[in-house]
C-alpha cells in the first residue's frame, strides 16, 4: 500500500469490528438500503465480508487483501461491498453461514459470500488469500472471474441465485412442517455419542481443535444425576480439570480462551469470549454443587474475578470479548520466555515457578512458553507454597500487565451479557456471595437503563451511548433466564414479574402460530432473505433451547401449566430435528431430560431477617437439585393477594416449608430442626 489515508462509509459505525476497516481502501458499506440501491443503479453483484473483531483470520484477510490497493481496485471496480459485524448482525450471519455450508460443507470466518442485489446469493467460502495458495483460492483470481461472468452471462447467475435461493428456503420450510415426539432414547443417543467421542485422557470430546461445550457438560451432570450413571459425572470432573490445567485457562490473568487446537488444551486460540466464560462459570459451579470439589470453586471465583477486573463497564454491563492477537502476533500478550522469568523472580522462586508451570528453554508456543500444569497428576499445595504461588503469580501479572494488551471489543449484548448475569446470579446463590449477586443486579439495571428502547423493544447492542438494532430471540431467552436466576438468588418478585412479561413479549414477537417455535428475529424487524428458526446448540445453546428451560421454570416458579404448554410444543416442532443430531441439540435435550422426570419444588417462607432463615438458606445452597426449584420467599415482601405467591404465606408462623412433586405441596413444616432435616434428605 501507499502511504494514502483512506475513509470509508464505516468511519460513521459504532460496531470495533467495522471501525477495524474504516480506513481501508476498500469503499465499505455497513449493511443498508443504500448499498443494495447502488448495486441495482450500477448493476453490480455484492460481497459481502462477515466477522467479529477478535477474529483471527478476520485480521489477517484484511491486512493481506482489505488493506492492498490490488484487491481494492477490483472490488471498487466491480463490486459494492458491504461489511458485517456477526455479533451485532446474528440475524444475517445465520442466514448466510447456512448458505455457506450447504454450498461448500464448511463454514467459518471471516463469511464470504458474493450475491445479487436482492440478497440472493450465488457464491461464498470463509477466508480467501489475496493469490491462490496451493488448492485455496485468492482473490486476485477469484474477483476476475465473477466479473467476467457477471458482464458476460449474467442471466445464468441469476438463476443460479434463485435456484440456491428457492432450494434452501423449500428446504427450511419442508424441516419446518415436519413434527414429532422426542423420548428418552434420544437423551440416551445423546449419552452414547458424548461416551464415543469422550477423551478419556485429556477430557473433551473429539481430537483437535477442542472446544469447551460448557452444554454438553450441563447436560452430563443432569444426565449422571438423574440415572447415577458415574460414567457421565466422571468425563465432566476430567473435562473440567484438564481444561484448567491446559493452556486454554490463563493462569496468571485467569479465564478460558475460545477454545484448544490441541488435544491436551494447552495450546488455545487465545481470544476470551464473555459467553465462553459465563457458560463455564455455571458448569463449574454445578459440578462444584455436586462434588464439593474446592478446584471448580477456585476456578468461579477467578473466572469472575478477571470478566470484573477485564471485561466490565464502569455501568455494569459486561464486554464482548478480547482478541487472540497483540503487536500483530497471536498469544503474545500470554506467553513467557524462561530467561523472562529468571530475570524478573529470584533464583529459588525461578526455580519454583520453572517447574510448576513446566516452563522450558525451547517452550512450548513458537520459543515461548503456556504456562500450564498438563504435566501435573494433581494439585495439591500445602498453606505455605500457595501462598508463595500466589505472591510469584501477582509478580507475573503485574509484569505481564504492563505489555501491549489485545484489543478489546467494548460493545455490550444483550444476550451475552444475560449468560453473564446469569452466571453471576448462580454463584452468587451457591456461594452465598452478595458481591456477585450484587454484580448480577447491576448487568440488569445496565440492559434497562441502555438496551431497551420507550415502546419496551429490547435491542441487541450497546456501544459509545447507542443503542442499536432490534432485539433477536437469543435476547429475549437468555435475558428471561437472567431474570428467573436473580429472582431465585434474591427472592426479589420484581425480577419474576419482569421474567413473565418478557415472555409475553417474546410470544408476541418471535412466535410461529402455525408450526410453532421461535423466528431467530422479530415480526417487527428488518425482513432479509428467509425469516429462520435457529435450534442448533452450538457455540452457545440456541434461543428456542433456552427458552424452552425457561418455560419448564416457569411453571415450575408460578404453578402455571401454560408455560409446560409452550415447551411441549417446542418439543414436538424440532423433535425431527434433535432426532436427526442429538450432539447438536445437547441443551434441548438437557432441558427434555429435566421435562420428563418428576420434580422437586421447595418453597420456604420468613422473615427477611431472620438468621434461620438465612441458616436454611445457606444449607440449602450446598445441595444440587437440578430437578429442583427452590423459592425463598419474605414474608414482608409478599402480599397475601399475590395471585402467584400468596397462597404460601401463613401470618401466625416465623417459618415454613413447603415440599411440593409436580404441582401438588405437602402439609406445610413450621419447626426449623424438622425442616434442616427435610433439606438434609433432598
Amino acid at each position: 500500500m501507499s502511504g494514502q489515508n483512506y475513509t470509508n462509509k464505516l468511519a460513521n459505525e459504532k460496531s470495533p469490528y467495522l471501525l477495524q476497516h474504516a480506513n481501508n481502501p476498500v469503499d465499505w458499506y455497513p449493511w443498508c438500503d443504500e448499498a443494495f440501491s447502488k448495486a441495482r443503479e450500477e448493476d453490480k453483484p455484492i460481497f459481502l465480508s462477515i466477522g467479529y473483531s477478535t477474529c483471527h483470520w478476520c485480521h489477517v484477510m484484511e491486512r493481506e487483501s482489505f488493506e492492498d490497493e490490488e484487491i481494492s481496485e477490483l472490488l471498487n471496480k466491480d463490486f459494492i461491498s458491504i461489511k458485517v459485524d456477526r455479533e451485532e448482525r446474528p440475524d444475517i450471519d445465520h442466514i448466510y453461514m447456512e448458505v455457506c455450508q450447504a454450498l461448500t460443507g464448511r463454514g467459518g470466518w471471516p463469511l464470504t459470500i458474493v450475491m445479487t442485489a436482492d440478497k440472493k446469493p450465488f457464491y461464498a467460502g470463509t477466508y480467501f488469500p489475496k493469490t491462490t495458495v496451493g488448492k485455496q483460492l485468492g482473490l486476485t483470481q477469484l474477483l476476475p472471474t465473477i466479473t467476467k461472468q457477471w458482464k458476460s452471462n449474467k442471466d445464468k447467475i441469476l438463476d443460479s441465485a434463485t435456484e440456491i435461493y428457492d432450494v434452501l428456503n423449500k428446504y427450511r420450510e419442508e424441516q419446518e412442517s415436519v413434527r414429532g415426539k422426542l423420548s428418552l432414547d434420544v437423551v440416551e443417543n445423546l449419552f452414547k455419542n458424548l461416551r464415543g467421542a469422550f477423551d478419556n485422557l485429556y477430557g473433551g470430546f473429539g481430537t483437535a481443535p477442542k472446544f469447551p461445550s460448557p452444554h454438553n457438560l450441563l447436560f452430563l451432570l443432569h444426565y449422571g444425576y438423574i440415572n447415577n450413571n458415574q460414567d457421565a459425572v466422571f468425563m465432566v470432573e476430567r473435562t473440567l480439570e484438564q481444561m484448567y490445567k491446559g493452556g486454554i485457562y490463563d493462569h496468571i490473568g485467569y479465564g478460558f480462551s475460545r477454545y484448544s487446537v490441541d488435544r491436551k488444551w494447552l495450546v488455545p486460540h487465545f481470544e476470551k469470549m464473555l459467553y465462553d466464560n459465563a457458560l463455564l462459570t455455571l458448569a463449574y459451579i454445578e459440578a462444584y454443587q455436586l462434588k464439593n470439589d474446592p478446584l471448580y470453586k477456585q476456578v468461579v471465583e477467578e473466572t469472575l474475578e478477571y470478566v470484573s477486573r477485564v471485561m466490565t463497564d464502569k455501568e455494569g454491563g459486561f464486554y464482548t470479548a478480547e482478541d487472540a492477537d497483540s503487536e500483530g502476533e497471536e498469544g503474545k500478550f500470554y506467553t513467557f520466555t524462561k530467561n523472562e522469568i529468571k530475570e524478573l523472580l529470584d533464583k529459588e522462586d525461578a526455580t519454583f515457578i520453572i517447574e510448576y508451570y513446566n516452563i522450558s528453554e525451547e517452550g512450548n508456543f513458537e520459543r515461548t512458553n503456556i504456562l500450564n500444569l498438563i504435566h501435573k497428576d494433581y494439585l495439591d499445595l500445602d498453606d505455605k507454597e500457595r501462598e508463595r504461588l500466589n505472591k510469584i503469580k501477582e509478580r507475573l501479572f503485574n509484569y505481564r500487565d504492563k505489555r501491549v494488551h489485545p484489543h478489546k471489543d467494548d460493545k455490550i449484548l444483550t444476550s451475552w451479557n444475560a449468560m453473564m448475569i446469569t452466571a453471576y446470579a448462580r454463584a452468587g446463590r451457591v456461594l452465598n456471595n452478595d458481591a456477585y449477586i450484587n454484580k448480577a443486579k447491576q448487568g440488569v439495571q445496565f440492559i434497562s437503563d441502555h438496551l431497551i428502547d420507550e415502546n419496551g423493544r429490547i435491542q441487541a447492542r450497546y456501544r459509545d451511548g447507542e443503542a442499536k438494532f432490534k432485539g433477536y430471540i437469543d435476547d429475549y431467552a437468555y435475558l428471561n433466564w437472567a431474570l428467573i436466576e436473580l429472582f431465585l438468588g434474591t427472592s426479589d418478585q420484581t425480577y419474576i414479574h419482569q421474567a413473565l412479561k418478557l415472555t409475553d413479549d417474546m410470544i408476541e414477537l418471535f412466535w410461529d402460530d402455525e408450526k410453532d417455535g421461535f423466528y431467530y428475529y422479530g415480526n417487527d424487524s428488518e425482513y432479509l432473505l428467509m425469516r429462520n428458526k435457529e435450534i442448533y446448540d452450538g457455540a452457545i445453546p440456541s434461543g428456542n433451547s433456552i427458552a424452552t428451560m425457561n418455560f419448564i421454570k416457569l411453571s415450575e416458579i408460578t404453578d402455571e401449566i401454560k408455560y409446560e404448554k409452550y415447551a411441549r410444543k417446542l418439543f414436538d416442532a424440532f423433535a425431527y430435528k434433535v432426532k436427526q443430531s442429538p450432539s447438536s441439540h445437547s441443551y434441548m435435550l438437557n432441558t427434555y431430560l429435566h421435562a420428563s422426570h418428576p420434580k422437586t419444588k421447595v418453597v420456604i417462607v420468613g422473615k427477611h431477617d431472620d438468621p434461620k432463615l438465612k441458616e436454611i438458606k445457606r444449607k440449602i445452597s450446598h445441595h444440587y437439585l437440578p430437578l429442583g426449584t427452590v423459592l425463598i420467599l419474605y414474608k414482608d415482601l409478599v402480599s397475601a393477594d399475590d395471585p402467584i405467591f400468596g397462597d404460601y404465606l401463613v401470618e401466625n408462623k416465623d417459618i415454613a416449608c413447603y415440599i411440593c412433586q409436580d404441582y401438588s405441596c405437602d402439609e406445610p413444616i413450621y419447626d426449623y430442626d424438622e425442616i434442616c432435616k427435610e433439606i438434609d434428605n433432598l
